[in-house]
């Protein structure tokens, strides 16, 4: 049994990968500040730590408790809207708590990581398939804290015996088969979960912002992935880091998109 660090597990997508990970045989144990999780999405069989990740004290006891193999890290904020009018907030948390804890954890040997990212410090590319090795342009905060803590730790390797596999997805969309977990986020801007929040009558209507785009029908086309496909890959990234301990960079999609009105 590998022992799995994760934060965010309280998280839309942390919450999913922690349900494979246990279903998998995994011992898990979650770190979230309940800031933006929601405690209801806790896998039950994890165990749980209620802190900010920042806490050097609750983090290292945890760390020197037990041996963990890889850690995890999806804690953040993400809401783009909210980034661009609180920049500084988006720092703190997605960059500077972010660097205390991976330290935290490079000080006490835990020295592989899987770095929950996003597509989004592409920018708008000009291309239909991006490749990792894409020029990086995010256009706004919430992009540019992911690509710094990213940079952050690939500086890190270069010094230190650590091994990351950083992941860059697209828009994540759809609920746990069996009905665990999903995007209960009242906020959400996510467009799949407001077209069903329409179809089921909790909403009134969907606003389509934009109809000039260069697509077929206007509005603008989209790379979507299921979220349980996205656990998946996290559960492979997980076993090639500890076969292969080599670092890497997936985009982490299905390379053909759909627009807002296909949707």
């Amino acid at each position: 049994m590998k022992n799995i660090l994760l934060t965010g597990g309280a998280g839309y997508i942390g919450s999913h990968v922690t349900n494979l990970l246990i279903d998998q045989g995994y011992d898990v144990t979650i770190i979230d500040s309940l800031i933006t999780g929601n405690k209801t999405l806790i896998n039950p069989k994890a165990k749980f730590i209620n802190c900010d990740i920042a806490d050097k004290k609750y983090i290292s006891e945890a760390l020197i408790n037990k041996k963990f193999d890889i850690v995890m890290h999806f804690a953040g904020l993400i809401r783009v809207d909210e980034s661009v009018k609180e920049p500084e907030k988006y720092n703190e948390f997605n960059f500077e708590k972010a660097k205390i804890f991976l330290d935290t954890c490079f000080k006490y040997g835990l020295k592989k990581v899987i770095f929950s990212s996003t597509a989004s410090v592409y920018g708008n590319p000009t291309k239909n398939n991006v490749s990792e090795n894409d020029d990086l342009n995010p256009l706004n905060p919430y992009a540019e804290t992911k690509l710094k803590l990213e940079n952050f730790i690939i500086n890190k390797s270069k010094f230190e015996d650590i091994s990351y596999i950083i992941l860059r997805y697209f828009n994540v969309a759809g609920a746990d088969e069996k009905l665990r977990s999903g995007l209960i986020s009242k906020h959400s801007t996510h467009l799949i979960k407001i077209a069903s929040e329409v179809a089921t009558g909790k909403r009134d209507e969907i606003i389509i912002n934009g109809n000039d785009y260069d697509t077929s029908d206007g509005s603008p086309i989209r790379d979507y992935i299921h979220v349980s496909d996205l656990a998946d890959i996290h559960l492979v990234s997980a076993k090639y880091l500890l076969d292969k301990n080599q670092s890497n960079i997936f985009n982490c999609g299905y390379g053909n998109g759909y627009s807002v009105k296909e949707v």
